[in-house]
Formats: structure tokens, sequence, C-alpha cells
């Protein structure tokens, strides 16, 4: 249990700058711009897809949080959120790296995971507005002080100081939750679901990727690395990965038919997209 809430604290802690730099980053918007100029942040979001695929590879749980967050506050775009939700790497680079695994599979895995978040997230977005005919709500930071009942009427910094703190105590008493699950359970337990339904590996590897924690990504490259499962289940599993982001969604957004909307999105585009490079021999 010691060692449980030691990880649960050191992961937690990680998240800290991330969240405040998007919080008070959000909380200097709807204090500072003006109608206009949200107008024009909203009109370069466009290209969104892009940079959160690209951005969305660093090795740091924080970044899908931080995602969470502006799309809560409706900063970012469906299918920005997406984007960085598929490419997000979490613990993966950090596992391939210690595991000595060769430079050109790691940036063959994460070129595959960047572009084909880019992809979905621009398909995403294109069906929203074109198909869907949806317009994307105007930017509110007001959505979030609401919903934590902050009453921020501290400036910007303070705001951002009570939105950090409060995300910070939820995010560690759920990841307390899961890290304890997950240590009752066992890994070998997870393994074993591969092992009774091989032909189902991408599935089950979405699955498990669908787990807010870091550790999912920890055990889905392990497994990779041990050829316990394939390229392509490998694949689903880290694209629909998406660490705490999913915790602060649901934390955030108050539209929990949108929120499930958004993770069957994630499920359903992960598993397809191993389905795709396990059809096409893609390997790593």
């Amino acid at each position: 249990m010691r060692e449980v809430l030691l990880d649960t604290v050191m992961d937690s802690v990680k998240l800290v700058p991330f969240l405040f730099l998007t919080y008070y980053i959000m909380e200097w918007m709807e204090h500072h711009t003006g109608e206009k100029l949200q107008k024009g942040i909203r009109s370069a979001g466009k290209s969104g897809p892009l940079w959160g695929a690209v951005l969305g590879i660093i090795p740091q749980c924080g970044f899908s949080a931080a995602a969470s967050s502006l799309y809560a506050g409706r900063v970012i775009t469906l299918g920005t959120l997406i984007a960085i939700y598929l490419s997000t790497s979490d613990e993966m680079l950090p596992i391939m790296i210690s595991e000595a695994v060769g430079i050109t599979m790691i940036l063959k895995v994460l070129a595959t995971k960047a572009v084909i978040g880019m992809i979905t997230g621009f398909g995403i977005d294109l069906a929203w507005h074109l198909l869907l005919k949806h317009r994307d709500a105007d930017m509110d930071i007001h959505k979030i002080c609401e919903q934590e009942h902050c009453h921020c009427q501290g400036g910007v910094l303070g705001s951002a100081v009570k939105h950090t703190f409060q995300i910070f105590i939820y995010i560690f008493l759920i990841s307390l939750l899961l890290n304890g699950l997950i240590q009752l359970v066992g890994e070998h337990t997870l393994t074993g679901f591969f092992s009774t339904v091989p032909v189902l590996e991408e599935f089950m590897a979405g699955l498990i990727g669908l787990i807010p924690n870091c550790a999912s990504s920890v055990v889905i490259t392990q497994l990779y690395l041990q050829n316990v499962i394939s390229g392509g289940a490998m694949l689903s599993g880290l694209l629909v990965n998406a660490g705490v982001g999913v915790l602060v969604l649901f934390r955030l957004n108050k539209n929990r038919k949108e929120n499930l909307a958004v993770i069957g999105i994630l499920y359903a585009a992960g598993v397809l997209w191993g389905i795709v490079a396990e059809l096409v021999g893609l390997t790593f």
C-alpha cells in the first residue's frame, strides 16, 4: 500500500505544472481577450489536430489532462482533443528506452500515432461541421468555474491556483483507487485477457488502454516487447490510452452523454487503426 501511495503521489504531482499553466492561460484569455480575439483564436484552432497530434507524443500524462480542460472550456475542438488523446504516449517512451529498444522502432511508433491522431482529428472536425452541421460553442471558462463552484473572483492567478488544486485532489483520489485495484488484480491477470481471446487482441488491448492511468500504457508496451501481443494490438492499446485526460474530461465537462461519445470515438478509432495496421502487416 505504501508503494501504491508513493506512486500515486508522484504521478499526480507531475501533472501540476501542466494543469496550472493550462488554467492560467484559460483564465487570462477569459479576463483579457475580447470577443474578436477569441474568435480569432478559434479560427486558428482549425489547424488544432495538426499541432495536437504533434505535441501529444510528448511522454507526459499531463498533456491529455490539459487538453481535456481546454476542451471543457471550448478552447479547442473535438477533433483536436481526439488527436491529442490518440497521439499521447504517456509511459510508452520511457519503457522502450529503458528496454534498449532501437531508435528506429521508437520513432516509427511515435510517427504512426501522430499521423493517426492528425488524420482522425481532421476527419472528426470535418464531419462535425460539414456532415452534422454543428457549430463549435463559444469559449467559456465560466463553465468550469460553475462546475467546480470555485467562485473565481481572485484574479487570474488565484483562479488558476484554485482550479489546479481542485483537479489535483480529484485526480489523486481516483488514481489512488485505480493504482490499488491494479495492484490487487496484478499485471499477470491483465496479460491473461490476451491469451484467452487472441483473435480479439485489438479489442482487448483497447479496453486495457481505456484504463485512465499511466500504468495501462506500461502494461501494453511491456506485453508487446515480450511478444505477448501483436503490433496491431499494441497500437490499439496505446492509441486509446489517454492517461488521466479521461478523468479530467468527466470532471469538468457536464455533458455526460458527450463524454461517453468521446470515449466511444476514441475506443473505436484505436481499435480500427489497430486492425488496419494488422491487416496491412505494419510492423515496428
